[in-house]
């Protein structure tokens, strides 16, 4: 039932739609910004992508006075070509392109399937339609967690009592009920070849380990390297029964928490037991086995860390020899220059190693994070600053080469849980399962300029931005078309001279934006 409280805006949009094809947001006000309410009878969506003929364009917007997606289509000879801007995206060369992108993605947690499963079954398909339909921001990746994480509600694996033969491995009801139904909606949604889906270990089973417990100092012994390899085996054969295959697999999530003592789950590996967990144990078994195509991706860690695992650990052939990508978090970037960490590569590097290239892909982000040491709040519903930095890493991370990014949980509930240590945070989605609502940040919006529009196969092409406030990176997709994500930082009107080999035009771009220019040439 429509509450009395939106019910004439409803009717208002419900007859726009109509003409239209698309729902708007409904826009709630809240402490730190605004917020998309969707509920089981009513979610916004994004307007169609036309087929734009050439000279052609469609420019998407997403502000933090009007949220959702707004769309308009128009001719570049239509618009003003007084290029006498301070601000400007400048593309001489549309084949002049570099890294090609696999696609961005959140993960499903069990805080994600928990808090969306409390919702109505329509509220349900709302949220999943907003991530993956049609007429949503279709995400291409996702992440799943094997076995329990820190966004459990407990401790657990697939094999908690001790069994070194692994015949007790089961899923947890965490599987079945929450991670289980939800990828499936996802993939069918999406279609299966649409979804890379990747697997991340936390923790092994607690008698695997050199101090038995999910988190602070403690590591996998080495005695049962190869026997955890196998439980990766069987998780992979447990999913497949369910009608669910992977893409890829990382070799350990954050493994520096357990040497530093971090109290979310984990195994600690130094580096040199990184190097002969991967080509000793981890490596060889996934390649002989019928899951021999995963893509094995290392680190998994923070992106300070990279040097280590660059000098460290690549410089090992037999590991390289098993690796196809590199995986990394953001939680790090803000203590350390972003430009140092790459400075401190070796020149030649770019995503590769001496041997062959790896793939660089962003697989884990979230805003609250220093919640768990008091210094911010876990959810700031609406925080528009939030979602500019999402984009403002995405934007740095695919300049420096990334092929994609990955949020963390999908949805959590309004405290940023649940979380049976503690650690709660923010999230893309917030769901108030109470009044059977929930809520899209500029968050979603933000990572959705670049999941709808930067789709999978798109090539990054070399630009020239230029003017304070103006952040922006181009693209030329599989079907032609070329994809310029804009954010305007400013609190106020951004004008912008858009340059497309001999085509321009200036765009009026509102304050605090997001914006996606599709243009054919």
């Amino acid at each position: 039932m429509i509450r009395i409280s939106y019910l004439p805006c409803i009717i208002i949009i419900f007859v726009c739609a109509a003409a239209q094809e698309f729902f708007p947001c409904v826009q709630r006000i809240t402490e730190y910004g605004a917020v998309c309410v969707c509920n089981s009878t009513y979610c916004d969506t994004i307007p169609p992508i036309q087929t734009l003929k050439s000279g052609q364009y469609q420019l998407y917007v997403t502000s933090k006075i009007e949220l959702g997606f707004s769309a308009l289509t128009g001719n570049f000879s239509d618009l003003d070509d007084n290029l006498n801007t301070t601000a400007s995206v400048t593309i001489t060369n549309i084949t002049d392109t570099r890294q090609t992108i696999i696609g961005f993605g959140g993960a499903f947690t069990d805080a994600t399937g928990i808090t969306v499963g409390g919702l109505s079954e329509e509220a349900q398909e709302n949220f999943i339609q907003s991530y993956f339909g049609e007429d949503g921001v279709q995400y291409s990746i996702g992440r799943v967690p094997v076995g329990g994480t820190d966004f459990s509600t407990r401790g657990y694996t697939y094999c908690d009592e001790e069994d070194e033969t692994l015949d007790s491995f089961a899923l947890q009801p965490e599987d079945i009920n929450y991670k289980i139904p939800l990828i499936q909606r996802a993939l069918e949604l999406r279609g299966k070849e649409n979804v890379k889906l990747f697997a991340s270990g936390w923790s092994a089973p607690l008698w695997m380990k050199t101090n038995p417990t999910y988190g602070k100092t403690t590591s996998l012994q080495e005695k049962y390297y190869n026997l955890f390899a196998q439980y990766y085996i069987k998780f992979f054969e447990a999913y497949n029964r369910n009608n669910i295959t992977f893409w890829g697999v990382t070799t350990q999530n954050e493994p520096a928490n357990g040497i530093l003592g971090i109290k979310i789950q984990s195994n600690g590996f130094t580096p040199n037991h990184m190097k002969t967990w991967i080509k000793e144990a981890f490596g060889p078994t996934i390649r002989n086995s019928s899951f021999k195509d995963l893509k094995i991706i290392l680190h998994d860690d923070q992106l300070p860390f990279l040097p280590v695992l660059t000098y460290l650990v690549l410089s090992d052939p037999e590991v390289v020899d098993y690796a196809d990508g590199i995986a990394l978090h953001w939680y790090w970037n803000f203590f350390i220059p972003f430009s140092l960490i790459y400075d401190l590569l070796p020149s030649s590097f770019n995503g590769s190693s001496s041997k062959k290239e790896l793939f660089l892909l962003s697989s884990e982000a979230c805003n609250g994070f220093m919640n768990i040491v008091g210094l911010e709040s876990s959810v700031k519903l609406g925080s528009w600053t939030r979602g500019q930095m999402y984009v403002t890493d995405i934007i740095k991370d695919l300049t420096y080469n990334h092929v994609g990014w990955v949020d963390w949980n999908m949805a959590l509930n309004m405290s940023g849980g649940p979380n049976w240590i503690g650690n709660e945070v923010d999230s893309a989605v917030i769901v108030n399962g109470t009044i059977d609502e929930f809520y899209k940040q500029p968050m979603f919006y933000g990572i959705g300029h670049f999941s709808k529009f930067v789709v999978p196969e798109s090539k990054r092409i070399v630009s020239t931005v230029t003017g304070v406030g103006l952040e922006s990176i181009s693209f030329v997709r599989p079907d032609g078309k070329i994809a310029i994500v804009i954010a305007n930082t400013l609190s106020s009107t951004l004008d912008v001279a858009v340059q497309i080999e001999g085509k321009s035009g200036v765009f009026h771009l509102a304050a605090n934006s997001f914006s996606t220019l599709l243009f054919t040439v």
